[in-house]
């Protein structure tokens, strides 16, 4: 199976201007893509697709000599990103989201996420090194933690998120074979608790902690301060690099105890299989949940989890089975008709 390890890197200054100025040539490309496809759209000419654009990359290098400086593998996935943002939004468009929004182009500060697919990285023992052709000859070489041992890489991502550089490995880990023992066990996912019950009838309640809520109260007075100012100054960039602290704080405590808490039932469960709801938080926020909106919206409280339960038991052999829960608590046990049940209401 694939899994993906993120590590923290800390580039010089020399490096991290390389960096800069590697995935300003990415961001381009990819804002030369779309400002194309939206031209054709509006003269109706077709055939501007992921293939013509990247057959016109090697006369872009000619006349622009500085895109070359990049590794050629590298600006070939900022077209393939731009083509799965259209695939995506047509996808979602044709399903009747309303919501959905085609790809914008990329602002100047924005840093584009670099990937190195299959080549133009060199992987060693408690290192990495990415090739590229800058005039600087800058070596993009960082360390990696030695207790992560990497079986077969199939990609690495350079990107930025608040102030702070990562690598992004996804690579092959092999996996336990599965074998049923006709115990299992089924989870009711919650936002304050994930109920528990398994075959022979025994429940047990694990208690989902809510950073987000213990962080919310400062994020939203830092965030009224910085919609106060004018965007762009320098109090407005000071308050905005708070802001992006405290929601990283928040996101990364609940993303360690969702790590530990899928650990937690993986390893104490006797159940080779576990079953959980199918749920979409999508769906749930647009109908009579919306009061579990913020709850539920942008803190993987729930299908980030479910990920993590997942991969976790396929490590140990064991298996995650989702399934449909529409309407299970409308329809009756007894005589299988269709009723409006009201809800009972969390305690958040």
């Amino acid at each position: 199976m694939q899994l993906t390890q993120q590590i923290k890197i800390e580039p010089t200054q020399e490096q991290e201007a390389t960096l800069l100025d590697l995935s300003e040539r990415c961001r381009l490309v990819y804002n030369f893509a779309l400002a194309e496809r939206i031209d054709a759209f509006n003269k109706g000419i077709k055939g501007i697709n992921y293939i013509k654009q990247q057959n016109d990359l090697p006369e872009l290098k000619k006349k622009y000599p500085e895109y070359a400086w990049v590794n050629a593998k590298v600006l070939q996935m900022a077209l393939r990103t731009l083509d799965a943002n259209y695939k995506s939004f047509f996808a979602l468009n044709k399903k009747g989201d309303k919501d959905a929004r085609p790809p914008k182009l990329r602002g100047k500060r924005y840093f584009t996420t670099m990937l190195f697919n299959q080549s133009g990285f060199s992987i060693q023992k408690g290192k990495i090194t990415f090739s590229h052709k800058h005039p600087s000859k800058t070596d993009l070489m960082f360390k990696t933690p030695e207790k992560f041992g990497f079986g077969k890489v199939y990609q690495v991502s350079i990107y930025k998120k608040g102030g702070d550089y990562y690598l992004s490995i996804i690579y092959e880990k092999e996996k336990r074979e599965y074998t049923d023992n006709g115990i299992y066990q089924a989870f009711d996912l919650g936002v304050t608790k994930h109920t528990a019950v398994n075959s022979k009838g025994k429940f047990i309640e694990f208690k989902n902690k809510r950073p987000d809520r213990y962080w919310a109260g400062s994020i939203k007075q830092m965030q009224s301060r910085r919609d106060h100012c004018r965007r762009g100054s320098h109090r407005w960039n000071h308050y905005n690099k708070i802001l992006n602290n405290l929601q990283s704080k928040s996101a990364n405590q609940m993303r360690d105890i969702q790590h530990k808490l899928s650990r937690q039932i993986i390893d104490n469960t006797k159940a080779n299989t576990i079953i959980v709801g199918d749920l979409s938080v999508k769906d749930m926020a647009k109908t009579k949940m919306k009061r579990l909106n913020r709850s539920l919206q942008n803190t993987g409280s729930i299908s980030r989890f479910i990920r993590f339960l997942t991969y976790k038991a396929e490590l140990a052999g064991k298996r995650v089975i989702e399934i449909n829960e529409k309407d299970t608590t409308k329809t009756c046990c007894i005589c299988g008709k269709k009723k409006d049940m009201t809800l009972i209401r969390e305690s958040l």
